[in-house]
């Protein structure tokens, strides 16, 4: 441990020596990089007004001085003296800053104190085990419901900066992600156990366009209690879905059934016949809830010119997503992992917030309608396909189901009121089930023609599996049991 944290002093004195942000980004393009950069992930972060404010890795002071604007304290730290004296140069003037030359492996802050940590390329200078230690850290500093923001280097170095020896570990982003949604600290006095959930993760934008590196990656995560009977065994909900409904196979395995691209009903054709609802122009902002892989984003972008955000909190959904839109080549969609429960956005940033078959997982589905119409502009549309219900008592088998795949449904009739009670108005709430049956039967028609190809592509029990699944579904919606939604909303 010590011998790595010597060969980084080593490392960073010889980075340090002018404290320019050249040195400190190790890139000779490091200002005009910058000047895109910043507001990109700065847009990322939540509210910090009020907020007692710990920046790890701060350097000469790029973040602080945005920092120190938004949040009623920031403690600026940085390993590097000379670095930590430019930034005190250049933002001491602020009254709510304090500055603090230090070593994070070694720092020591009071339990639940701070209320947001922002960290931007640090952790990729430290061992495993001091990452380990210093994540567990972290997770005791924040209070309940604080953040963690950090971004870095995956994979290999970015900078082009000349080093006779770089001790720096350029970790996969599946590292990282691992790495902090399994870290969990139980607090002795309360007993109480806590871990972070992904709020969002996704690719630097800049880096992408100016230096065609998809490597940069950040990641915004919340403190949050950890119970030992949540989600089915899995430590997070994202786990649950990346390791159960939406393993890759998985997910493949639904593509084959919904078509080229989709993993919801109907694929491109119910995607046709509902976008079409909406009567998109060039240039609109839409915003995908559950975007899965990516199909729908790609028709709306290159069919009516829309710029498309797709977010899901399914990793394996969006690193097909990624690897898709190289081939399609439409840089007007971009997708991030995200939990739309908990991500912020502006007020009036989209003309259309979109969701297929999605929010049957969320349990507070009027708190999200209620986030959907302050996303939305003045005018804006609400266009959601789901899963619903029909009136209880269920039969036992569709208990079951809900309940193992940890759903939350109502009728269609009840869901249009809780998107009527968030503020939308012209809501239209219709029973699809009829649709949906007709749909599935196709699917099943389908799904025969191309056996030998499915079978070749995954196996016979595969598409068994899958086959008995849809007739399941079948068999759900004929009882009346299992219905479909389709729900359009206009925010005034």
């Amino acid at each position: 441990m010590d011998k790595v944290r010597s060969n980084m002093t080593e490392f960073w004195k010889e980075h340090s020596k002018a404290a320019t942000v050249e040195e400190m980004m190790l890139d000779s393009r490091a200002k005009e990089l910058t000047q895109h950069e910043l507001p990109e992930i700065l847009s990322m972060l939540p509210s910090l007004e009020g907020c007692k404010v710990l920046e790890l890795g701060a350097g000469i002071g790029r973040y602080t001085k945005h920092l120190l604007t938004k949040a009623a304290h920031v403690t600026a730290v940085d390993f590097m003296e000379r670095f930590i004296e430019k930034n005190r140069q250049k933002n001491g003037h602020h009254s709510n800053g304090t500055f603090l030359q230090a070593d994070v492996t070694k720092m020591d802050v009071p339990q639940n104190s701070i209320d947001f940590i922002f960290s931007n390329w640090l952790l990729m200078y430290l061992s495993d085990e001091e990452l380990n230690s210093v994540m567990q850290k972290m997770l005791t500093w924040l209070k309940p419901g604080g953040f963690l923001f950090f971004r870095e280097s995956c994979n290999h170095r970015s900078g082009d900066s000349k080093m006779d020896f770089n001790p720096t570990c350029y970790r996969t982003e599946a590292q990282y992600s691992h790495m902090t949604t399994t870290v969990q600290v139980t607090e002795p006095k309360e007993g109480q156990t806590f871990g972070f959930d992904i709020v969002l993760k996704r690719r630097v934008q800049t880096y992408v366009e100016m230096k065609n590196n998809p490597n940069q990656i950040c990641w915004l995560l919340e403190k949050v209690t950890r119970s030992s009977n949540s989600q089915n065994g899995f430590k997070t909900f994202q786990q649950f879905l990346d390791n159960q409904q939406y393993t890759k196979r998985g997910i493949l395995r639904y593509e084959k059934m919904f078509g080229a691209g989709y993993v919801s009903t109907g694929g491109p054709s119910t995607t046709k016949e509902f976008v079409d609802l909406l009567n998109l122009k060039p240039g609109q902002k839409v915003l995908d809830v559950g975007c899965g892989i990516g199909g729908g984003d790609f028709y709306m972008a290159k069919a009516f010119g829309v710029e498309v955000l797709g977010l899901d909190l399914s990793d394996n959904m969006v690193d097909i997503a990624i690897e898709r839109a190289k081939a399609e080549n439409v840089p007007s969609v971009r997708f991030e992992v995200a939990d739309a429960t908990k991500r912020t956005f502006p007020e009036d940033s989209f003309d259309v917030i979109y969701s297929r078959d999605t929010i049957l997982h969320i349990d507070d589905k009027l708190a999200l309608f209620k986030r959907f119409h302050s996303w939305l502009k003045p005018g804006g549309q609400l266009l959601i396909s789901d899963y619903c219900c029909g009136k209880k008592p269920w039969t036992p088998a569709f208990e079951a189901y809900v309940k193992q795949r940890g759903y939350v449904l109502y009728t269609p009739s009840e869901y249009g009121k809780f998107i009527q009670e968030a503020g939308f108005s012209k809501v239209r709430a219709e029973d699809r089930t009829a649709q949906f049956i007709e749909v599935i039967k196709t699917e099943l028609q389908r799904a025969e023609v191309i056996k030998d190809e499915f079978i070749k592509e995954f196996s016979e029990e595969d598409y068994f599996e899958i086959v008995n699944g849809w007739k399941e579904k079948l068999e759900r919606s004929n009882s009346g049991d299992q219905r479909w939604g389709l729900f359009h909303a206009t925010r005034d």
